[in-house]
């Protein structure tokens, strides 16, 4: 006897689109097969509704505990389940305590009482925390991040050169990856002086050769350590072709970008709009289409969000000051059509987007055998969605917790109709019908 079964004309498997049955038994798919067998308790009947992996978004920042009134475990995974995302993995800031000690990592577990999607941590790497890395690798952190330059949280100092090459040996030895934030930042004695609202004069003062720097920096690094490293929210284009060179010499090296980073262009972004501030930048149409190109020929691996949401008088939204504002773009919820709005002008597929947005982010993060494909054996982590339905992004359907986002008033294609978690349909067509299924997912050591 199974527990589910869902037929669909459209299910997004591996090898393709396919028609058939997706069988689930106690949370996990049982089998794929052509037709509704007798011995099933429920029956779903998607017809032409597309069933697709549960997304997996590595690059969240939920912030609690300690600044839950920028977003929480609650309202971070209410939304994400509203967008289809049915695994996040925390980073360990802005939260306080960082997610540098086990002290804090247990803090973090202490603090999910509400949990509706699954959640996995990233511990940090900081100055003088070597110590505590592998006892967080025991507590069953997925990996680490690390900041080349401010982080913007005072209690999460960058690491630099040194500690890396003290940490990397170990993570390793783990096979665990670390996650870098790659900007080697300076200031140059005669940068010149911008005004405090003008995007251009953002754009400036955070230049590509920051990120170009970082990014060689690591990929000798990788080289020399043969750690895996995994470059967070590439902007610069010009990294690209060392990217791809390190990939050519077999490097454990991958890369993601963000939405923000394919769907915005810094030419349409008007001075005082700090909702588009982030680091690093926005940059140019030239340059973000280059990243699409680099998307779509597998340079880069995968899209993630870089979730980060602030209260919207950090943001600075009525004073228009960039260089007070806080940095980081809420889009949790809008992770699949904002992608699938850019893909389907592009003449990229369906199955582009489950390897962007669910098989690669669940290689990262080392649940690949469990998450991110339609497939005998994998957890019953599944999204409902309408790829031809079209909507405009508006403040009274975004559940993280502030209405701040660069989204607002966009029209995307991919509407998410159900999202399912271990076979349990948790939200269906605006509304939440079982809460509080998620799980914290460890890596076991």
């Amino acid at each position: 006897m199974f527990d589910l079964a869902i037929q669909s004309n459209r299910i997004l498997t591996p090898e393709g689109i396919k028609t058939g049955v997706v069988l689930i038994d106690r949370g996990w798919i049982a089998d794929i097969v052509d037709n509704v067998p007798q011995d099933v308790k429920e029956v779903i009947y998607l017809e032409d509704k597309l069933l697709m992996p549960g997304i997996v978004d590595t690059h969240v920042h939920i912030n609690q505990p300690g600044r839950t009134e920028w977003e929480g475990f609650d309202t971070a995974t209410r939304a994400a389940l509203a967008g289809g995302l049915t695994m996040l993995v925390d980073m360990p800031l802005n939260s306080s305590p960082v997610t540098t000690t086990p002290a804090a990592f247990d803090a973090k577990k202490s603090s999910m009482a509400q949990l509706h999607t699954h959640v996995g941590l990233w511990g940090g790497i900081i100055p003088g925390n070597y110590d505590n890395i592998e006892p967080l690798i025991h507590k069953g952190v997925l990996g680490f991040k690390a900041f080349l330059t401010h982080s913007g949280i005072d209690d999460f100092p960058n690491a630099t050169e040194a500690d890396l090459r003290k940490a990397m040996p170990l993570l390793a030895r783990y096979g665990l990856p670390l996650l870098v934030h790659c900007e080697l930042t300076d200031k140059p004695a005669n940068e010149p002086p911008w005004a405090p609202g003008s995007y251009p004069g953002y754009l400036s003062s955070r230049p590509k050769a920051w990120e170009n720097r970082a990014i060689d920096l690591m990929i000798r690094l990788c080289e020399e350590f043969n750690c895996r490293v995994h470059i967070v929210h590439l902007s610069s284009a010009e990294a690209i072709g060392p990217i791809r060179k390190a990939k050519e010499k077999g490097l454990p090296l991958t890369v993601e970008t963000g939405q923000h980073y394919l769907y915005f262009n810094a030419e349409e972004i008007a001075d005082g709009q700090t909702a588009f501030k982030c680091a690093p930048p926005i940059r140019e149409k030239a340059n973000n289409e280059l990243l699409w190109q680099a998307l779509k020929d597998g340079i880069i691996d995968f899209v993630a969000t870089d979730h980060s949401p602030a209260p919207p008088e950090l943001k600075q939204l009525q004073s228009g000051d960039f260089k007070k504002a806080w940095g980081g773009i809420a889009s949790l919820q809008f992770a699949l059509p904002v992608l699938w709005t850019l893909a389907r002008k592009r003449s990229a597929s369906l199955n582009d987007i489950a390897r962007w947005l669910c098989e690669a982010p669940a290689r990262l993060a080392g649940v690949q055998a469990s998450k991110g494909k339609i497939a005998q054996g994998y957890y019953a982590d599944l999204v409902v969605w309408d790829p031809e339905k079209q909507f405009t992004v508006t403040e009274s359907m975004i559940w993280h917790k502030h209405k701040v986002t660069p989204y607002l008033g966009e029209s995307l294609y991919g509407v998410v109709e159900q999202t399912f978690l271990g076979g349990i349909r948790a939200y269906n067509d605006g509304h939440f019908l079982q809460l509080n299924k998620g799980q914290l997912v460890t890596a076991s050591h």
